[in-house]
């Protein structure tokens, strides 16, 4: 490589990575926990558990469990209902003043009984709820995910200009070479290459499947203006329904029309998943990967009959699968560890990073005021392990 290309990736790296630095590692900082939140709420007991009924007791009638949850609550409507794959005797109702009210209303009802459980708190409580807005917008909904993600575009560039610049670096070293008994500056640079390098894969997953989440808001309306707009076409200029169909009935037919899946939400007409004319039941597989995979089915809320079951377009499949990437959500605890092991590296990566800007920046002070007493300059620059 010419060391006019080197000048030039060397740049790239510096501004991406400095711009994005303080960002990531408010990321990585409260990326940590939410790994762990599932954990986290079990510790605090916020978990929600099923009470003891008789056994042999069947399945209640959806519209029960909705009048169960609609009881405590009669002047919202009905926004979502979702079941986890792992506890089919719990149905979570979502309540709000509109279809998407961002303070909604979480109850938790039991599906045997149609009985209300409690009213969960997030999991892990105000704490957990803390670090989810943080590493989600920044407290600053849609502008503060977009900024986010343009955070992790950054990051991105600058991982593919860490790499450029590695190999140079490292022709005269062998790998995972640490040069202790000199500076400290080149100690902590040759572990900030080393734990780079070791993070790759991890950091560039991580940063594109949370650069993929931030556009979720976009990417549904994109959807909504494109395919749903098209599905909608028989229902242009008509009213909303006045009278629902069944929702228990709903959710029956489109157990039917897709063997061997199982309901995953139900979105209510006026949500994003939906229509203001229909219900969306969203069908997910029974195998790891495949649960994270949603066929929609849409039924006229007003007839209960099935108007289209098209797939989901490619890029919301891709937002669903990213999901749970981003937190290590697939592969159980040993995956969480591992998510959890490589998070503390990253970290230990860009606080370095911005340790060896900082002693950088000072090395090059005393630099210019070395140039400017008149005497030799080079030693200054040498002691602060001048490299790449």
């Amino acid at each position: 490589m010419s060391s006019h290309s080197l000048r030039r990736w060397s740049w790239i790296h510096k501004w991406s990575s400095l711009v994005c630095t303080v960002f990531m590692l408010l990321l990585c900082l409260t990326g940590l926990p939410l790994i762990y939140h599932h954990e986290i709420g079990h510790l605090l007991g916020n978990d929600v558990v099923a009470p003891e009924v008789r056994p042999g007791t069947g399945r209640a009638s959806l519209d029960d469990v909705i009048a169960a949850g609609r009881a405590l609550y009669p002047n919202k409507i009905m926004m979502y209902m979702s079941q986890e794959a792992d506890e089919p005797k719990i149905w979570n109702v979502t309540l709000g003043d509109h279809p998407n009210d961002e303070h909604y209303k979480p109850i938790a009802v039991d599906a045997r009984t149609a009985q209300v459980i409690t009213e969960p708190a997030f999991e892990g409580g105000a704490f957990m709820s803390t670090m989810f807005r943080l590493h989600v917008d920044l407290f600053a909904g849609l502008p503060g995910k977009l900024f986010l993600g343009f955070m992790g575009l950054l990051l991105i560039v600058a991982i593919v200009s860490g790499v450029v610049l590695y190999a140079p670096f490292m022709r005269k070293l062998d790998f995972g070479t640490v040069r202790h008994g000199r500076s400290a500056r080149l100690k902590w640079l040759d572990l900030h290459n080393l734990l780079g390098i070791v993070t790759l894969v991890w950091a560039l997953v991580v940063g594109a499947t949370g650069m993929v989440n931030t556009w979720a808001d976009v990417l549904l309306d994109y959807w909504q203006a494109t395919e749903i707009a098209d599905m909608l076409g028989p229902y242009k200029g008509a009213a909303a329904p006045a009278d629902m169909a069944s929702i228990d009935a709903a959710v029956k037919l489109a157990e039917s029309a897709s063997p061997g899946m199982q309901v995953a939400f139900v979105a209510f007409p006026g949500t994003p998943f939906a229509s203001p004319h229909h219900y969306g039941v969203y069908m997910r597989g029974n195998a790891a990967f495949s649960s994270r995979l949603y066929k929609p089915v849409l039924i006229d809320a007003q007839t209960g009959a099935i108007t289209d079951q098209r797939d989901l377009p490619w890029y919301l499949t891709a937002l669903l699968v990213s999901q749970p990437l981003h937190f290590g959500d697939y592969g159980g605890a040993w995956m969480q560890l591992l998510w959890a092991l490589l998070d503390v590296a990253t970290i230990v990566v860009l606080g370095s990073g911005l340790y060896l800007w900082v002693q950088r920046a000072r090395a090059v002070k005393r630099h210019a005021q070395a140039v400017a007493r008149g005497t030799d300059a080079a030693p200054v620059l040498a002691r602060a392990g001048d490299a790449p």
